[in-house]
């Protein structure tokens, strides 16, 4: 989110996961000459690979018959997910004609944004007419929204939200109070607590099932088990997490604590950041940290989407100073202390700063890394 976003905001899921499905490859192939200009060689690659495909059912030793696979794409294929984006291409075209809407795509999932100040709640219109165009052009080109996953989430004031609504009349009905965005679960104030209730109970299953483990697997493969089933789901976005509160923050500690001490058979009252130290396992908060500062990191070198890259502007002073190449970036002020000053482009350039000069000036991706872990490892714990 950025620090200088409306007063409100709606965002859109639109779900395609099995409209791709009934596109026929014959049309297929059609489309991407027509609309990416893919042409001879290149073209008759595509074709080869779409042609003369079956399918068959396998369980067991039985085997169903093989038949004609006239439809989309095999799941799981290297080629699925660039035929897919190409087929969509003009999707982006539709939607940058209306004013105000904002978008992102992965794979399946296509994602509005619209902010809005609450003296312009008319301009909602703008965001109805672009559903209504893509789902109109969808039904052009051979594939169907799926209007049962596809939702609304409304974040503004509680005194606002019925006249919005009234903006959306026409999608009132999918207008929901929280929606997962790419496995996050988002509320309508942006607290993420419901995501942090569901991924504590997510973690605290997996824990006690390795607990069962624990007599036959050696203490190696035990922190395997826990780093793939319980360290990834706290790892997953984790970036996120500034814009949650201090309590779910502590929570998602007590998660850590608890993989610790599973690991290392530490009673309860034990105190935990000794064996935190021992492990070398940063606690939540300097995870939250170093995430963030990797992102930084790869957008400053030109390893990170544009839309990140975007919101991190150098200091530059208008006289030699010693601050001037030190890689210092700019902090933007921001209006809404409870979100702006939470938004990737005032949290970025705030921890970047505070970094040690030799830090910020690492010449590779793994050497900041490592310098990075070692720099948080010592606030954590020396």
């Amino acid at each position: 989110m950025r620090s200088d976003a409306g007063d409100c905001s709606v965002v859109v899921l639109l779900d395609l996961s099995s409209a791709f499905d009934t596109v026929d490859h014959g049309i297929l192939i059609e489309r991407l000459g027509q609309w990416v200009g893919v042409t001879g060689t290149a073209l008759q690659w595509f074709s080869s690979y779409l042609s003369d495909r079956s399918c068959a059912v396998s369980v067991g030793n039985f085997a169903s018959s093989s038949e004609p696979l006239r439809c989309g794409v095999p799941q799981g294929s290297v080629l699925g997910p660039i035929l897919f984006a190409l087929y969509l291409l003009p999707l982006g075209q539709i939607i940058n004609q209306f004013k105000g809407v904002s978008y992102h795509c992965y794979a399946d999932d296509i994602q509005l944004y619209f902010s809005f100040s609450p003296r312009n709640i008319a301009s909602l219109s703008a965001l109805s007419d672009c559903v209504t165009a893509i789902k109109n052009w969808m039904a052009n080109n051979f594939l169907q929204l799926n209007s049962d996953k596809t939702e609304f989430l409304i974040s503004a004031p509680p005194s606002l939200v019925p006249r919005i609504k009234d903006g959306l009349c026409l999608h009132t009905s999918m207008i929901k109070p929280s929606v997962k965005i790419l496995g996050v679960t988002v509320d309508h104030a942006l607290t993420l607590d419901q995501h942090v209730k569901l991924l504590i109970s997510s973690c605290f299953f997996q824990l006690r099932n390795i607990a069962k483990l624990r007599p036959i697997v050696s203490q190696a493969e035990m922190e395997i088990l826990i780093h793939a089933f319980g360290s990834s789901r706290l790892d997953y976005c984790n970036s996120l997490f500034t814009f949650v509160s201090k309590t779910s923050l502590d929570r998602l500690q007590v998660v850590q604590n608890a993989a610790a001490r599973l690991l290392t058979r530490t009673p309860r009252r034990s105190h935990i950041t000794p064996i935190l130290s021992a492990l070398h396992w940063l606690p939540i908060k300097s995870r939250i940290q170093y995430k963030i500062l990797v992102v930084t990191y790869r957008a400053l070198h030109g390893q990170a989407p544009l839309y990140i890259t975007d919101l991190l502007q150098p200091y530059v002073t208008s006289r030699s100073l010693r601050s001037s190449d030190q890689g210092l970036l700019v902090v933007p002020r921001s209006r809404l202390k409870t979100k702006g000053d939470r938004a990737f482009e005032v949290v970025a350039p705030t921890l970047w700063n505070s970094l040690p000069v030799n830090l910020r000036s690492a010449d590779t991706v793994d050497s900041f890394k490592k310098q990075l872990k070692t720099h948080l490892y010592s606030l954590a714990f020396l």
